[in-house]
């Protein structure tokens, strides 16, 4: 094909992509001889475009599944989308209310059909998004959570835990949002610090004179207030418990009760308890056998309940209630009070907790084999802290609410009989009821909580409850990566429900990484501005550029700050491979005849950079079995652009040039080969691209993707040719460095003179150091054969030997002279005056911390200075 002068990458990924699809190089089949490897996607919602979040995702998923097929697994990744019950609903809502019409407009029926329509488009334009990124997946595996297979999974679950009595209808405390009117999962709750007040009402005592004050954020609620609570420990209230009070405005009256729940420290130590809204006083009821009283419509108006504020908003409630409390001089005082408040992360609605009668999950019984299975380290969890936050919660896990009040989801598999009463639950659509029947049936209006059906996403997606091949060759699964955000919300739920349905646990590893934040460390939000599109990305800078930006030198379940920077670094990375990758193959064309690598007659050079490559390979392979594929990047980063590039390629030119024997072309493909197969699962289109235009070879796999992973051979490392390989680079480094630091032109060559331990290692090297130091003439000796004049003289010291650089040949002494005593003029005004800022109290007492420090350090880095123009001073004479 030819390779172009510059990587381009918006001419090199499309067709990448293609031949990856036409060679089908990502559809394993069963096969007994070889291990499995698997990963199940965490399914991206269906709600639209793909974020830096799921880039992150995928892009590790894709190392592990590359490494691992490229070992010779068959390994499979299965791809998938979620539903997203609530998610989905408000898009397709919205786009509704922009025709003027709401989803009752239309009906359950129209209203679903209209939702396949748009999940039809979205599903293609998240697998084009994921296949823009590299990513290695099954397409022909494809999952929906609402295709048949899936479908039959849930229903399969919902019956299964429903007659073994770990699914049951009950009335308990859930998360409501009014404007979606449904029930929220934990995950879909945001609570965010709100400045808000804290009003003190008397509760005046039911017989007798005096009252009980009790503070609340939210008065409107006391219309359903049961009683008040104390600590029986609080010697203010002791004696009042058992007594009764006054509710005011709905005039009933309740009891004082005493529970070690209550706060000695918050409000005023007695606490009005509002079972039916608020989980503790729910609890609490349940303690002391208090009535539910809900206030509140599912919009949240007030209901029927809350007496002559029926219909009123549950915030224009409050300003009314509040104002008849000052009326009736029961409002004692008001006063700010900050605190979390929870948001539907969908609509942004303050949500409402309330006893609702919805569908449960017995969850203790479910967690104990869960439990037992990450302490006997059956399942690994990665970083290992997360294993104490994982088991705290199951310890502690409440029952799992899996109702949800929409038309879009999982429908629940139960019929009320209006005859007699009794419920059907089946795997079909009943005709009758079971019980007596009765025609006279009609389904549960709500659907299943999405987390219900992506818990089973392990093993549905692979046939479960069907005893398919897939199931029994790929399941258990190998590892699960996903944020550890959702640590509890999924991952322990997947493992639940994988051990129940199949009885085997549903991965061996969960990889949890961390969330994408912006440069300054905020997390990542359209409000504030900072959000990267993946696409955009992916159009400006590349696919292999942002894979290499999210995880180079990141670590598991830390927090990755992106930037332009580390954007602009990965694209520099792959054109530095590109231009490394077209030389050597290029240099190949030239010398057909070079192309056999023979281990007989190498030079140090050639078996230096075999050996780095060996322990390159070894260390990789290490981290990668570790799960540290950001290190793993970063050593192959290292191994090729600070040693192949730098170092290796500029030592083969020479010889290519002077036409030198041994030939390094069989070096120099060998390791670019070798290179490209390190870095195909961190960049797979730029080596991919390389790849293909290799001379050819019949033994070469038609796709990198499918070729055998470097494995350590110990063949060529040698620490004497590295020591002697080191010496010669810090000798070649030092003379640049002083070049550099002296602003030497490129096109002027230097005298230098080398002081060795051992002259012999470095002679025969004179050619390299000669050229890649600019240096000619260039005198080499064993240290204490002659003195050499070190007056007006630059000296490098070095381990094993020392350079010493007439300044005469680098520079115009009298001009430099001049040069760095303006310098230094400059640098110790500046410095004096940095100090006398910093002596002044004035100064430090009132400038801002961050200027203070502001000016320590420039004042470090100005005497840092000061030193090196006196060290080059004395270096003049």
């Amino acid at each position: 094909m030819g390779l172009a002068k510059t990587c381009e990458p918006q001419q090199i990924e499309p067709r990448i992509s293609r031949l990856w699809e036409d060679g089908r190089y990502f559809t394993p089949e069963v096969d007994h001889q070889r291990n499995p490897f698997v990963i199940i996607m965490p399914p991206p919602n269906v709600t639209g475009e793909l974020h830096m979040g799921h880039a992150l995702t995928a892009t590790l998923e894709d190392i592990m599944i590359r490494w691992h097929r490229m070992k010779g697994d068959a390994a499979l990744w299965l791809p998938g989308v979620d539903h997203a019950g609530i998610a989905t609903q408000v898009v397709v809502e919205r786009q509704l209310a922009n025709e003027g019409l709401t989803r009752h407009d239309l009906g359950r029926e129209r209203f679903v059909d209209r939702m396949w329509d748009w999940v039809a488009k979205s599903r293609g334009a998240i697998m084009h998004q994921h296949q823009r990124l590299g990513i290695s997946c099954d397409w022909t595996r494809e999952r929906f959570t609402l295709d048949e297979g899936p479908c039959k999974a849930v229903r399969t679950t919902f019956i299964n835990l429903y007659n073994k009595g770990l699914i049951y209808r009950g009335n308990r405390i859930i998360s409501w949002c009014p404007r979606c009117h449904t029930a929220l999962s934990d995950l879909e709750v945001e609570h965010k610090d709100l400045g808000g007040h804290l009003y003190y009402i008397r509760y005046p005592m039911a017989r007798g004179k005096g009252s009980v004050t009790v503070a609340t954020t939210r008065p409107e609620t006391m219309l359903g207030d049961t009683a008040v609570a104390v600590n029986p420990e609080d010697t203010k209230y002791r004696k009042l418990i058992g007594r009764k009070v006054r509710l005011p405005i709905a005039n009933r009256t309740i009891p004082i009760i005493g529970d070690s729940a209550v706060e000695l420290e918050f409000g005023t130590g007695a606490l009005k308890i509002t079972p039916a809204h608020d989980p503790v006083d729910f609890a609490m009821a349940e303690r002391h056998d208090l009535p539910l009283i809900n206030v509140l419509n599912e919009d949240g108006t007030m209901n029927d309940n809350a007496g002559s504020y029926q219909g009123y908003d549950r915030f224009n409630c409050r300003e009314a209630v509040i104002s008849q409390l000052r009326e009736e001089n029961l409002l004692e005082k008001i006063e700010p009070y900050s605190h979390s408040v929870g948001h539907c992360n969908r609509c942004n609605t303050i949500i409402e907790p309330w006893a609702s009668e919805q569908w449960f999950v017995k969850t203790d019984t479910l967690a104990k084999p869960a439990i037992e299975a990450v302490e006997a380290e059956r399942i690994k969890i990665i970083p290992d802290q997360f294993n104490k936050v994982y088991l705290h919660w199951m310890k502690n896990i409440r029952d799992w609410c899996i109702s949800r009040q929409l038309w879009w989801g999982h429908p629940i598999p139960v019929w009320y009989c209006r005859g007699c009463s009794e419920l059907t639950v089946s795997m079909d659509t009943p005709t009758v009821c079971a019980a007596c029947g009765s025609s006279q049936i009609h389904q549960d209006p709500d659907v299943l909580d999405t987390w219900f059906s992506s818990a089973l996403w392990p093993h549905s997606t692979l046939g479960w409850p069907d005893n398919t091949e897939d199931l029994g060759y790929f399941y258990p699964t190998s590892v699960m990566e996903t944020g550890y955000d959702i640590l509890f919300f999924w991952v322990a739920r997947m493992i639940m429900m994988g051990i129940e349905n199949t009885g085997e646990i549903p991965f061996h590893t969960v990889y949890l990484h961390g969330l994408i934040r912006d440069e300054s460390g905020d997390k990542m939000s359209k409000i504030k501005g900072n959000v990267i599109n993946p696409l955009d990305v992916i159009d400006q800078y590349g696919a292999d550029a942002i894979r290499f930006a999210t995880t180079m030198g990141t670590s598991p379940g830390n927090d990755v700050r992106l930037s332009y920077q580390r954007l602009e670094a990965g694209r520099n990375f792959a054109n530095k491979l590109w231009n490394a990758g077209r030389f050597v193959i290029q240099s190949a064309e030239d010398r057909p005849g070079d192309a056999a690598l023979n281990a007989d007659g190498l030079l140090t050079e050639d078996k230096w950079i075999l050996g780095r490559m060996e322990r390159t390979i070894g260390r990789v392979n290490e981290l990668l079995e570790d799960y540290q594929f950001g290190e793993a990047e970063r050593q192959v980063h290292d191994f090729v652009w600070g040693e192949f590039c730098d170092w290796y390629i500029e030592l083969a030119k020479l010889r290519l040039r002077s036409g030198m024997s041994p030939s390094p072309m069989p070096i120099l493909l060998h390791v670019l080969e070798t290179s490209l197969k390190l870095l195909h699962p961190f960049m797979p289109f730029v080596t991919e691209e390389l790849w293909q235009n290799l001379p050819s070879n019949e033994g070469r796999a038609p796709s990198i993707a499918v070729a055998l992973f470097p494995v350590v051979s110990n063949e060529y490392t040698d620490p004497r040719v590295e020591s002697e390989m080191n010496v010669v680079i810090e000798i070649i480094r030092g003379l640049r460095n002083a070049r550099a630091e002296h602003k030497v032109e490129s096109s002027k060559w230097i005298e230098a003179y080398i002081r060795a331990d051992d002259e012999s290692v470095i002679k025969p090297h004179t050619a390299a150091i000669e050229a890649l130091g600019k240096v000619r003439p260039l005198n080499i000796q064993r240290k204490g054969e002659r003195v050499i004049s070190t007056d007006n003289a630059k000296i490098i010291v070095l381990a094993n030997a020392d350079v010493v650089i007439p300044m005469a040949g680098m520079v115009d002494l009298n001009a430099e002279k001049q040069r760095i005593r303006e310098e230094l003029s400059v640098c110790e005004t500046q410095c004096a005056r940095l100090e006398e800022r910093l002596s002044k109290e004035d100064f430090l007492s009132k400038a801002p911390a961050q200027v203070v420090e502001k000016e320590r350090e420039k004042l470090v880095s100005m005497k840092s200075r000061l030193e090196k123009l006196k060290q080059r001073t004395s270096e003049l004479g």
